[in-house]
Parts: structure tokens; sequence; C-alpha cells
């Protein structure tokens, strides 16, 4: 599904993927305007594995560009865009996006529905939530089974998040999962908005450890989830990282050629 871009950003191209010249204000205010507006749209947050992701495989590309909003998830990212002349941007992370919009709810709402990780994390992401954001309303929250990428999920399941009426739908798959979730079933979900937070789900419970401020803000991040998750992360990191640059310079030369 693309979605028209309302309220359009100015955009900077990285690899194909249109990413949004924004701020975490920026975007929750876009949110916040999208809610009261009824809008129905979906929200992507893009590491430099997203866009490599996007870079071999023009479907996955398609589906994150048409997001109403991609968001710069990670300094490097941010790095690129401010070398292309746009300087007023800065990261916006999914996990500092969803704290944020918990931390500015209220009891009027917006209303939040949980979607993804395990029943360990789901109920102490619930736990942290009511702990550190006692005044946002919880309209409920879901643990769901394995599947593929791209699986379509079981309609009973559809059915119980539009019956919350949740405002925003917070989608904790990982990427590129994630993604093609929410592309399958924008059409099928009443809420306003999507948002694919990957890790932020584990983050806020305390299940992963997130890494200290001065590796986030320096471009490490990738380095301190690579120390806690070789097994899993290896591929993305040390591989990924490397193809990132190899498309960069290789874009350059074309596009200087």
């Amino acid at each position: 599904m693309h979605q028209t871009k309302q309220f359009m950003f100015e955009t900077v191209n990285i690899l194909g993927v249109d990413i949004a010249v924004t701020t975490l204000e920026r975007t929750a205010d876009r949110v916040r305007q999208w809610i009261a507006d009824r809008k129905k749209v979906y929200l992507c947050f893009a590491p430099v594995s997203t866009l490599v992701d996007c870079r071999d495989n023009e479907n996955y590309r398609q589906i994150v560009n048409g997001a109403a909003l991609v968001n710069p998830d990670g300094v490097p990212v941010v790095w690129v865009a401010r070398a292309k002349g746009k300087k007023d941007m800065q990261r916006t992370g999914g996990p500092d996006f969803m704290a944020l919009t918990l931390k500015e709810s209220t009891s009027e709402g917006p209303r939040h529905f949980f979607y993804g990780g395990n029943e360990t994390t789901k109920d102490r992401l619930l736990k942290m939530v009511q702990q550190r954001w006692p005044q946002a309303v919880v309209a409920g929250a879901i643990a769901p089974p394995f599947r593929q990428s791209g699986e379509m999920e079981d309609p009973s399941v559809i059915d119980e998040i539009n019956a919350a009426s949740p405002d925003i739908l917070w989608v904790g798959l990982g990427s590129p999962k994630q993604d093609v979730w929410m592309a399958n079933h924008r059409n099928q979900l009443t809420c306003p908005v999507i948002c694919g937070v990957g890790a932020a789900f584990d983050f806020i419970a305390g299940t992963k450890p997130m890494a200290p401020n001065w590796m986030r803000s320096n471009g490490l991040e990738w380095l301190f989830r690579l120390g806690c998750e070789p097994r899993r992360l290896w591929r993305r990191y040390l591989i990924g990282n490397c193809k990132f640059i190899y498309y960069l310079l290789t874009t350059e030369m074309q596009s200087h050629g």
C-alpha cells in the first residue's frame, strides 16, 4: 500500500529511500495532527540496515517508501543526510519516539496498542509503561506467535486491535518484518497511525539493554548491540555496514561519473 505523503516533509534520498528531514519533535507534531485528522498512515524508522535491505530488495524499498514518513533512525543516516546539505535534521529513532509519545500522552489520549515481542516482553513492557507514564492510556497488547515475513495476520487479531480503538498501534517485530506487516494490514486496521519501532519494546521493557548515550550519539550503537547479541546481529552489522559504505561510494561515483 502506497500512502499519499500528507503534510509533506522535505526528504533526502539515500540509497533509493526518501528519508524525512525531521526531528523527534517534528515527527511527534505530525503524528498528533494525523490522529486529530484520523488519517490512516504508517511510519517507518530506517537505520543503516533498513537502507541496505531496501537497496537489495526493490519490493521492500517500495514498502518503506510507501510510508507516510520514513524517519532517520541512526546517526550514520543523519551524517549522510547532512553531507548532502540537510543540516536541520536529527536522529529520530523508534525507541526514542515511542518513549517521547508515551511521556507526552495524557488521560485524554492518544490510546496506545502494542503488537510484538513475546509474552515476557509484553508483560514487562506494560508494567514499565504503567510505572514510567501512568497517565498514558493503554488500549491493549498482543504478543503474536512467530510468523514468516509477509504472512497475513489472523483476522481475529485484526478484529481485537480494531475493537480496542487505539489511536497509535506500535509494532515491534523488527525490520523488515514489521514494515511488511504494516503495509499488508494498513487497510484492515482502523487506527489512524501505525509505527514500526523495532527493539523499542525490549528497550523500554528492560529485556535488552540500550547503548549508552555517548555511543548512540557517536554512531556506535551498532557496536554495543553487536556485543550484546553477536550471533543474531553479526551479519546485519558487519556485512551490512560494509555494504552501506560500498553502496554510498558507488552511488556517489556514478552521480559524478
